[in-house]
């Protein structure tokens, strides 16, 4: 079985320091692995260093069996094969950007269409079909800078959804929101990956969703200290490891999927 994504022995150095030392893992078809651990652990260098952000010292990072470069370089098909959904979209209430011109932006249509009104015709037809997915009927026109948070991270979701993908990178995606909404968008989020077929990969630092959504974890404190299924690797002994003596994990209050 080709693994979506391999990890091998990744080094990321940060003004003479090293942030993440020879870290391995690779990630089987539609798994859903959560990466957690403490604050500085290294968790969002790891995803920028996977998506070339950041840019790696040692150590090689494999997308389908090619190899993405050191700063992300990789040709444009396998390129489109990946989605990343960070913290917090940045945006100013007055940028001039709909809801739906940022949802086309992730079709990645031809470069030369060959018959311009036919290609507009399905670039609408795809973001319409992924914001209606999205529950966000009704929003195209509306500016990304008028948006609740809740919105956002749907809208967020459909630039994902907009063409086919197979590996999903999350850094806390859900960071922002409060319990409702952060409900919402995971239900959302992990009925799109049993339809869609993706691979996921989450920072997370809400222990208690891990454990009840992922197949399996990473725990991670600058090198890769765990690794397993959720029992395993969030039992009492190895989050004491990880954390440090006397860790208590905050506890949201989750409906039963």
């Amino acid at each position: 079985m080709e693994m979506v994504l391999e990890v091998s022995h990744l080094t990321v150095r940060r003004g003479g320091a090293t942030v993440l030392d020879d870290v391995s893992f690779s990630l089987a078809p539609e798994s859903d692995t959560a990466l957690v651990g403490p604050n500085g652990a290294g968790k969002s260098s790891l995803v920028q260093a996977i998506l070339g952000i950041l840019p790696r010292q040692v150590g090689e990072v494999r997308l389908l069996g090619h190899t993405i470069g050191p700063r992300g370089e990789l040709p444009a098909p396998l390129r489109s094969q990946l989605a990343y959904l960070p913290q917090s979209l940045p945006v100013q209430a007055r940028l001039p950007l709909s809801v739906a011109e940022f949802v086309a932006l992730g079709w990645d249509p031809p470069a030369t269409p060959s018959v311009p009104w036919a290609h507009r015709r399905a670039r609408r037809a795809a973001v319409l079909a992924a914001l209606a997915r999205c529950r966000c009927e009704g929003l195209e026109r509306r500016l990304l800078g008028e948006l609740s948070a809740g919105q956002l991270k749907r809208v967020m979701l459909a630039f994902c959804l907009v063409r086919p993908r197979r590996l999903l990178l999350l850094d806390e995606a859900q960071a922002g929101l409060d319990a409702p909404a952060t409900e919402q968008f995971h239900a959302l989020l992990y009925e799109l990956r049993r339809s869609e077929g993706w691979t996921i990969l989450q920072v997370s630092h809400d222990l208690e969703m891990v454990r009840r959504t992922c197949d399996r974890v990473l725990c991670l404190n600058r090198s890769l200290r765990c690794s397993g299924s959720p029992d395993h690797a969030l039992s009492p002994a190895q989050l004491e490891r990880l954390y440090g003596l006397g860790f208590v994990p905050y506890h949201h209050h989750h409906r039963r999927a």
